[in-house]
């Protein structure tokens, strides 16, 4: 057994401050090395990580797309808070599948902004249909400071911007593991739900194809558990902490106009390039990225159908 450990074995130090700790083979460590030495959490980069809105009441709120045009027919005025929506379901590799769903934003407010509440007086045709739902939405816990009113977002005014949207529970199998992971590009004046998390900010394309990588599934699957029925809590808290390559503008331009294009129509030959480029912003050798392959598998493998 002793000439067993001698031959086989790995040294490993224990970490200080509390830090958790891993064995982790010589290459493990190699790779994991290399990400935090290079990478910068997603987090500390320039934008802006929010969690979906929430209104306590989605058969009030979200309405589709006949019941959008009968509101507006009713009132033009109506058109004015009425915004479209993506679920979690909708919410693609790359591009979201909008499905013509629509949120009433009878928002709160931003008083650091001097935004007042939305008025349901000055929307006659949508208080209509709200009370119709008035025992349901009276008596939630998620409403502003009359039952019409949702709950308060001091960050309202980022729906309104460009933004990278995934779901905070990725569900996975052998099917559509091909598609995993799944950060979609969303354009202006898109709301999401509570079941999904979005940044803002800059260079949102560039996180994209990192986040949408290769690379970017080894680091989910070794660092979120996947659960038994293939979900995959993809929470802010466990995405912000990614390490981001810190690259030139040349190198990060690189991958933002591959990404653009796959936001618009999906290429598998410019996904290859893509997970090319970023293998090579960590500084991966030919027998680490092997590595990566080989637990990508390894983990794949593990998953139901």
């Amino acid at each position: 057994m002793t000439d067993y450990i001698k031959q086989h074995g790995n040294s490993n130090s224990f970490p200080v401050n509390g830090q958790s700790w891993v064995i982790l083979s010589d290459i493990e460590k190699q790779i994991k090395e290399k990400i935090e030495k290079i990478g910068k959490p997603l987090k500390d980069w320039d934008i802006n990580i929010y969690r979906g809105i929430l209104t306590g009441c989605n058969e009030a709120f979200i309405i589709n797309k006949q019941k959008r045009d009968e509101l507006i027919k009713k009132d033009k005025k109506s058109a004015e808070i009425i915004r479209p929506i993506l679920r979690g379901r909708d919410i693609a590799r790359y591009q979201a599948n909008f499905a013509d769903l629509y949120l009433i934003n009878t928002h709160n407010g931003i008083s650091s902004k001097n935004i007042p509440p939305i008025n349901i007086k000055k929307y006659p045709a949508i208080k209509e249909h709200l009370d119709k739902y008035w025992a349901e939405i009276k008596n939630r816990d998620d409403q502003g400071i009359t039952p019409y009113n949702l709950r308060s977002c001091v960050y309202m005014d980022d729906f309104s911007k460009q933004k990278i949207v995934w779901a905070r529970l990725m569900r996975i199998s052998k099917s559509n593991i091909i598609d995993f992971p799944r950060f979609s590009f969303v354009p202006e004046n898109f709301f999401v739900l509570d079941s999904l998390c979005f940044f803002t900010g800059n260079d949102m394309q560039y996180f994209q194809g990192i986040l949408n990588s290769e690379f970017a599934m080894y680091y989910f699957f070794n660092n979120i558990a996947i659960l038994d029925d293939g979900g995959m809590q993809m929470r802010q808290q466990y995405i912000e902490l990614m390490p981001i390559p810190c690259v030139d503008n040349i190198k990060k331009q690189s991958i933002i106009e591959l990404v653009n294009i796959l936001n618009k129509n999906k290429n598998n030959q410019i996904e290859k390039e893509i997970n090319k480029i970023i293998y090579t912003l960590y500084n991966f050798d030919q027998k680490e990225i092997q590595q990566i392959r080989h637990i990508i598998k390894e983990k794949t493998a593990l998953i139901k159908e």
